[in-house]
């Protein structure tokens, strides 16, 4: 099975593309769905995390606005974090790659928005990046409930900037030109990377090696 690995900057369209993927008939998994469900009531996150930060745990499930609170008073709490939760997800990840190579998936998307910022793109035969005009982008997430230009500047600092996400990457689709063209380059990536002939850009690791990640 062929994986892919799908990542670009806030407001890009990226949730859109891995739609238009799993149209296509690509298994997708989603970073932060993966998550949510870990920190939902019965979730492998729930336990770790409500020892890590007491009184974070509301009814079962994490409360993440309590969690955020948290963070936020501990300049390093979100290494922590992430220490505990990041093998939960690399975890939850190989689960459900396994079950999709079961199910005879050729073709796996994983959405992870930090791709790069975490040296995931390792782990995947070919990196796929969506893109746009700052202005489109802009606009897109200012139309956002509550959103600010200073809280999408913020995020943006956050992120690799997306021209440094372009020069990364193995396959780029321009969201700005409209659904049929990002379509249409959905279902070209699509061909090109289940033809037979194609040879994998990266180095896929042995998923022991995923483990840690």
């Amino acid at each position: 099975m062929i994986v892919l690995g799908l990542t670009g900057s806030i407001g890009m369209g990226k949730s859109t593309t891995a739609r238009l993927f799993a149209e296509a008939g690509a298994f997708t998994w989603n970073a932060d769905d993966a998550v949510h469900r870990l920190y939902a009531k019965g979730g492998a996150a729930v336990g770790p995390v409500g020892a890590l930060f007491p009184g974070v745990v509301v009814k079962g499930a994490v409360d993440r606005d309590r969690l955020a609170q948290a963070l936020g008073t501990d300049a390093h709490a979100f290494a922590r974090l992430e220490a505990v939760v990041h093998p939960l997800v690399g975890a939850h990840r190989l689960e459900d790659l396994a079950q999709a190579e079961t199910e005879g998936f050729k073709l796996a998307v994983l959405d992870i928005p930090l791709l790069f910022e975490k040296g995931l793109d390792a782990l995947v035969d070919a990196v796929v990046v969506v893109t746009a005009d700052p202005d489109i982008q802009a606009a897109r997430v200012l139309a956002r409930p509550g959103m600010t230009r200073e809280r999408l500047d913020a995020l943006l600092a956050r992120q690799t900037p997306d021209a440094e996400k372009r020069r990364l990457a193995d396959f780029i689709i321009d969201t700005g030109h409209g659904i049929e063209a990002a379509r249409e380059a959905v279902d070209r990536i699509v061909a090109t990377v289940t033809d037979p002939l194609w040879t994998p850009p990266r180095r896929r690791l042995h998923p022991d090696a995923e483990a840690g990640q």
